[in-house]
């Protein structure tokens, strides 16, 4: 038979809380196999930061919008890339991305234009010469040389006929002997679509006369990692194409495989692989090979999947962000809210007594499934913890506080009108019960609100405090509301000395007196 309203067991009510811990901690030290530790934003553990310099072929400013949508593409490759914690803001034409731990590499990656074409293969020459090594701020090129590019490697006379034949025309085989790859490449995301194009394989040993792009990177519909099979020794990218882009490879392939003619797929003007066509490609699915590694075809399938930016950068500055000052300010905050805390325990055991010691056991209990919570989050969703996110969980401390503060005084008002303390306690949680959740709703509401319209640090601020004030209802509802139950069936814990509840108890005894002499009096006359 079910208990009465208001009335609970509270066995079961315990027992499903530790279950919930016990799953939550087994999660955190037997899954994942990293640290049982939360991950730490970069003002708390250090990072990298890189900033982008935009750069056009005329040297004219970029637009506002194409950074925009440069910055809204990066975004969505730091989550394909899995660097957690990342900032991603505009900085007039540069673009400053910080990341924090070891993540400086990936973040560099970011940056990358991918510009991705299709381009048939006209000549090819391999080269003994090694490529120029990189020097730095080489990459850095000035529109002068940029046009300078253009001129000799996109010469629109290196085109011969429609570009479906292999026999190039002197001038082009000359360009091409002529042409020496380089480490850097002023072209790098600003070369012509419509036209030819020099242009080296990523190692340097073999040059292309390339015809222009028949097939755009914009058609891909997904890209991904592929690891080595039977058929394909190495690891390769997976490409689908979109509707349009499907029909286009299927018409050229069909038209072009007996001749078994090469078709290059070059990414930001460097040739990733030049695979010579066997068969007809009407599926839409096809593979980028090219002696990759596995983090290889991560990092450019998920390149490819999130899209081309629409301008080029260039890596201006990479500077190493120090945690100290982090650090130092996680530790004055630490030290404010253990202050503070411990405050809201003395208060709590002076003015409530046994009820303030079970506060104590609740916060105790909901900051350890706040930790476990943390590191899963870490795990999953890349969530790190910054100075925002500590001072979230420290406001939620008084959120949490509150809802036991509403719920201990709905017992003395129901203690006052003439309960004792067993009775009181149903019926003080069914109308305590009400305004607690209200009060977590409107603040969850607020978080939720907050959440959506900041970016940032105080993004971090809002997630934390609204996930504390769905942690807060766990822990009212299932420890702090049953040990309270227990306490009032127990005839020791309840005793009014020991509870807090002494003065309430005398001065309802007192009104009960009055009442029954009130009551004698009016018999009497």
């Amino acid at each position: 038979m079910a208990p009465p309203a208001g009335r609970i067991r509270p066995g079961r009510y315990l027992g499903l809380f530790v279950l919930i811990v016990v799953v939550l901690y087994a999660l955190v030290f037997f899954t994942g196999g990293g640290k049982p530790t939360p991950k730490l934003g970069i003002d708390l553990q250090g990072g990298t930061r890189v900033t982008l310099s935009a750069r056009t072929p005329d040297g004219s400013a970029p637009s506002k919008d194409s950074l925009n949508q440069a910055r809204q593409i990066i975004e969505r490759r730091v989550n394909g890339f899995g660097v957690s914690g990342a900032e991603i803001i505009l900085d007039g034409s540069n673009i400053v991305i910080t990341v924090p731990g070891e993540q400086g590499d990936q973040a560099k990656k970011l940056g990358q234009t991918a510009k991705l074409g299709f381009r048939q293969v006209l000549d090819a020459q391999t080269t003994t010469t090694p490529p120029a090594p990189a020097t730095p701020g080489a990459d850095d090129q000035s529109p002068q040389q940029i046009q300078q590019a253009k001129a000799t490697r996109q010469d629109p006379a290196l085109a011969t006929g429609s570009g479906d034949t292999l026999a190039a025309s002197p001038t082009a085989q000359q360009a091409l002997t002529a042409f020496t790859c380089s480490a850097q490449d002023p072209l790098r995301g600003n070369d012509d679509p419509n036209l030819p194009l020099l242009a080296c394989n990523k190692d340097g040993t073999e040059k292309y006369l390339l015809g222009p792009v028949f097939l755009e990177g914009t058609e891909i519909d997904n890209a991904v990692s592929s690891p080595p099979a039977q058929n394909k020794p190495g690891w390769t990218v997976d490409l689908t194409f979109k509707s349009a882009g499907r029909q286009i490879w299927a018409d050229f392939t069909t038209k072009h495989y007996q001749q078994q003619t090469r078709t290059a797929f070059t990414l930001d003007t460097q040739v990733v692989s030049a695979p010579a066509i066997q068969s007809a490609i009407v599926d839409g699915n096809t593979q980028i090979s090219g002696q990759f590694t596995q983090q290889q075809t991560k990092d450019l399938a998920d390149i490819l999947k999130y899209g081309s930016l629409p301008l080029s950068f260039t890596t201006s500055d990479a500077t190493t962000v120090s945690a100290t000052l982090g650090l130092a300010s996680l530790e004055a905050g630490l030290i404010a809210g253990g202050v503070g805390l411990a405050l809201v325990f003395v208060y709590c055991l002076f003015y409530y007594r046994l009820l303030g010691a079970l506060t104590i056991v609740s916060l105790a209990l909901s900051g350890l499934v706040v930790y476990a919570v943390l590191v899963l989050l870490g795990r999953w969703i890349g969530f790190t913890l910054d100075l925002a996110g500590v001072a979230g969980f420290i406001i939620s401390i008084g959120v949490t506080a509150d809802s036991f503060v509403v719920f201990f005084e709905r017992l003395k008002d129901e203690i006052r009108e003439g309960r004792t303390f067993r009775s009181a306690v149903p019926r003080g949680w069914t109308r305590a019960r009400r305004t607690i959740l209200a009060s977590d709703a409107v603040m969850f509401l607020a978080s939720a609100v907050l959440y959506a319209i900041a970016v940032g640090d105080v993004q971090g601020f809002a997630f934390t405090l609204g996930m504390s004030t769905v942690l807060d209802l766990l822990v009212v509802f299932l420890v702090t509301h049953p040990l309270v139950a227990l306490a009032a069936k127990s005839k020791s814990l309840s005793n009014p000395k020991l509870t807090g509840l002494g003065g309430v108890q005398h001065l309802a005894d007192e009104r009960r007196g009055a009442r029954k002499a009130a009551a004698a009096a009016a018999k009497e006359a």
